[in-house]
């Protein structure tokens, strides 16, 4: 499943919404800064917790250092 997500770093909360019932389009508030890969880091753990998948099912498809990326969950 490919999902498009828009990160929002050094938020107040860690939290991650959809943005309509769909479930492939999200907004990812992270604690952590854009630096050094922390932020990337942190939206693995968060989409991994979110769909209860181990983190190493979760890929980068594009957006590396962009705030809108796309992730693919493996089954």
């Amino acid at each position: 499943m490919k999902i498009k997500i828009t990160v929002k770093p050094r938020s107040s909360q860690r939290k991650l919404l959809p943005v309509d019932n769909s479930n492939q389009e999200f907004i990812a508030y992270l604690n952590a800064p854009p630096i050094d890969g922390k932020a990337n880091e942190e939206l693995i753990s968060l989409i991994s917790d979110y769909f209860k998948v181990p983190k190493s099912k979760v890929l980068f498809k594009s957006g590396l250092k962009s705030r809108q990326k796309i992730v693919e969950i493996l089954d």
